[in-house]
């Protein structure tokens, strides 16, 4: 699998999410001030609903535009054989739920990407499961969150 060219996915796929979340922050921004949604009685909160929604999506903008700027500066490395994955690894798990792929990036967890025909979920180390498998090397065995008890994947490789 070609980590460069599933960084390239990741970088597509948060452009993508920019896009929209522009859209839908000007679309918030317009409704809270349009004249038609200004407050026809003391409980009238339509504006003020449309206010914090526009707020809102102006923070998605900022933080989706971050975490782009992150991997656009992300430096692509190759793990050597037998190297404990970390920050920028790609690393290959099977086990009873069949073969996955994640990508320890910087930022934007829970981003998917396809690639291959593979689906590959980033994952921040911070998170639980990156937290497992920072420093799990091809070979070794890790439980899931989720998991049965006893059930355990295997880490593949670590790319």
């Amino acid at each position: 699998m070609n980590k460069e060219a599933v960084i390239q996915e990741i970088i597509a796929a948060l452009t993508a999410q920019v896009e929209a979340y522009h859209r839908a922050a000007r679309d918030a921004y317009a409704a809270a001030t349009d004249p038609g949604s200004r407050a026809e009685n003391k409980y009238d909160t339509r504006s003020l609903e449309a206010s914090y929604l526009a707020r809102g999506q102006a923070m998605r903008v900022a933080e989706t535009e971050e975490a782009l700027a992150a991997y656009r500066t992300l430096r692509c490395r190759q793990f050597e054989e037998g190297e404990p994955a970390a920050l920028g690894a790609l690393v290959h798990l099977t086990g009873p739920e069949g073969a996955s792929y994640y990508f320890l990036g910087p930022t934007a967890g829970g981003t998917e990407v396809q690639h291959e025909g593979r689906e590959v979920l980033v994952i921040t180390p911070s998170s639980p499961l990156g937290q497992l498998l920072v420093g799990a090397k091809a070979g070794s065995q890790v439980a899931l969150p989720g998991a049965r008890v006893g059930q355990k994947s295997q880490v593949l490789a670590v790319l």
